[in-house]
């Protein structure tokens, strides 16, 4: 019997540093993690989205996923981005991320080829069959053009036993509280979104996969913490401070954003992947400055800089 619980609250979906040449930054990395696990967060996912998995060659997708593993050393729960739209490839990812030691694997859906929901439960269900560890299901219809529907979501909960959770990242609330109302109840679902995380923690989701954690681990922490205790009153509060950030986060494509904010207090270099460029508008680039000093300014936000 797998422990889902140690899959609640704020997993940060991390960025990937690259230094000025385009490599790998491991110290960045490293720091980013240190600065993740002492401000409270609940977990890591390395290789996600927001780690620009898709311009990380194979090599660098197994190096980065051990490498978090290996420096986390336990400390909090490392949940690997292991999907694909080739189910080859994504039980390859998973088997190695099973093998160097992650908690888990995270497994978005196939995008670009549009399988059917049949094609949908095959895929994971054959990803699922092939590890051991817990996999979690990622459903974001808007970058795969695919969503996992809730029945073929439960279909996999129930004939999958380590398919323990789903990052729900389609913004339909709807949908997300119709899968938190007929899965079982050990079974986990997270938001894909920090703007609606607590509206799904308020019907019974557990937490985030984050990306504005990656700034403010120990904020979105607290705010989820207060969220899973029944505190709205403070979570509220919190979330009222994000507001503006957890915008400004997608005023591009994530995870420019995001990372040209943690170069903006030395976490790392305003380094990106091709086709992913640095931010296009002067005026997205002030309104992000903008919103910072906001923050920096604030009693209640702690010290972001590295």
């Amino acid at each position: 019997m797998i422990d889902t619980s140690k899959f609640h609250g704020v997993f940060t979906a991390m960025v990937t540093p690259f230094t000025e040449k385009d490599n790998l930054d491991t110290d960045a990395l490293k720091k980013l993690i240190d600065f993740q696990i002492n401000n409270g967060v609940s977990g890591l996912v390395p290789c996600g989205t927001t780690g620009e998995s898709p311009t990380l060659s194979h090599d660098e997708h197994d190096r980065v996923i051990q490498l978090t593993v290996e420096y986390t050393a336990g400390r909090v729960p490392v949940i690997a981005g292991t999907g694909s739209n080739s189910t080859s490839e994504a039980i390859r990812l998973s088997k190695h991320a099973q093998c160097v030691g992650a908690d888990a694997v995270l497994l978005v859906n196939p995008y670009y080829n549009k399988p059917t929901q049949k094609g949908l439960y095959l895929h994971f269900k054959a990803i699922a069959d092939s590890v051991d560890i817990p996999c979690i299901v990622y459903n974001i219809k808007g970058r795969t053009g695919v969503n996992l529907e809730t029945p073929t979501l439960i279909k996999l909960a129930q004939n999958c036993p380590n398919i323990i959770a789903v990052k729900e990242a389609s913004g339909d609330l709807v949908q997300m509280k119709n899968v938190v109302d007929n899965t079982a109840k050990d079974f986990v679902v997270l938001s894909g979104d920090d703007n609606i995380s607590l509206d799904l923690v308020g019907f019974g989701g557990q937490g985030v996969v984050s990306v504005a954690s990656n700034l403010f681990p120990k904020l979105m922490s607290d705010m989820l913490r207060y969220g899973l205790e029944g505190n709205m009153e403070e979570a509220r509060k919190i979330e009222a401070v994000l507001a503006d950030f957890f915008k400004v986060c997608f005023l591009e494509t994530n995870p420019i954003p995001i990372k040209t904010a943690l170069a903006q207090y030395g976490w790392c270099r305003e380094s990106f992947r091709l086709p992913l460029c640095n931010l296009e508008s002067d005026e997205h680039r002030q309104k992000l400055i903008s919103v910072l000093k906001e923050l920096e300014n604030n009693p209640m936000v702690p010290n972001f800089k590295a």
